[in-house]
């Protein structure tokens, strides 16, 4: 089978197409045949070395894929065999055309939703749901998406006003990626390729404040960001470091004006986010949330897919294909 195997820590070029055996699945798993492998944000931090790797290269890359149950562990029922299945892999070993998968780490795609959408909403808009019950909006209430037009902001502008937000305000990388959000469902936009975005932002909001932030920025940014949010009941939600550093914010910035400051990370939240997978599977199958697909790739293309992340240039999530054709 083909496989992209990370050789080394380091840049797109360690992610290198291989000829390997086929797996086989230990007594708990279950064999898939990759029809859409997603590639997300996170994985680009792991292979350049910003995250500790779980085991050490080289190995199999990646950690979500969609597409069918060709085998079942023998202490599994037969009847999972032919399912069109989501996965996730804490282990890796996704980027390939056939991938073993714990069976309590995947859930059944609806008949109505292709391996490409399920690929492309199943990591951010996992995220985004918790990050929006987490934020308990009110109805009334002003709220700061950044990154809006991609990823988990892409699904949290989705999402926003029907959660209870009243205003959104959203954040993103110059007039495409701007307009891309408005068409998402923003109010208003910002630049965050502006080192003065967040002057530009005070503009924005005018005489009113901001109620909840959803950071994925983090950095220095975060602090300029708590002078313009409601006393007493603003919260910020922390969950990604886009800057390369999260949120610089210090207990005493959170007391002296009555603000919280939410930490979306580890193991309990992770176990939200897998939670919240079947319902985001079902509401991209009903047309209530859009599966944001930047463009398909062949998997031998994965450094390609990764380069591109690093410049910053898709407005989705990128899907490997292992039966994709060049463009």
């Amino acid at each position: 089978m083909q496989a992209i195997v990370m050789t080394a820590t380091g840049g797109p070029e360690v992610l290198v197409a291989r000829e390997l055996p086929a797996p086989r699945p230990r007594r708990s798993e279950v064999l898939i045949r990759t029809e859409a492998i997603p590639v997300l944000f996170p994985e680009t931090l792991l292979r350049a070395g910003v995250f500790p790797m779980p085991a050490a290269p080289p190995l199999i890359f990646g950690t979500q894929a969609a597409g069918v149950v060709v085998e079942a562990g023998a202490d599994l029922d037969t009847a999972l065999v032919g399912r069109r299945v989501l996965a996730a892999c804490e282990g890796f070993g996704t980027y390939a055309e056939l991938v073993c998968a714990p069976a309590d780490s995947i859930v059944e795609l609806p008949e109505n939703l292709s391996a490409t959408d399920a690929a492309a909403v199943g990591m951010s808009g996992s995220v985004a749901l918790p990050l929006l019950e987490t934020a308990r909006l009110t109805g009334t209430e002003t709220v700061l998406i950044e990154a809006a037009a991609t990823g988990v902001g892409g699904y949290l502008t989705q999402l926003a006003k029907e959660f209870g937000a009243a205003r959104v305000i959203a954040t993103a990388g110059g007039p495409v990626k701007l307009a891309r959000a408005r068409e998402l469902g923003a109010d208003e936009v910002v630049d965050h390729s502006d080192p003065e975005w967040t002057r530009h932002l005070r503009e924005v909001v005018g005489e009113t404040t901001v109620d909840v932030v959803f950071d994925a920025i983090g950095g220095e940014s975060a602090t300029a960001l708590l002078d313009l949010m409601t006393p007493l009941r603003g919260r910020m939600l922390s969950y990604g470091w886009l800057s390369g550093a999260p949120a610089q914010v210090h207990a005493a910035d959170l007391l002296r004006r009555g603000l919280t400051l939410i930490g979306c990370a580890g193991p309990e939240w992770l176990a939200r986010v897998s939670a919240a997978r079947p319902a985001v599977l079902h509401r991209a199958a009903s047309g209530s949330l859009s599966a944001l697909t930047d463009r398909v790739l062949p998997l031998d293309r994965a450094a390609d897919a990764h380069r591109l992340i690093a410049e910053r240039r898709p407005l989705g999530t990128i899907v490997l294909r292992p039966d994709a054709r060049e463009e």
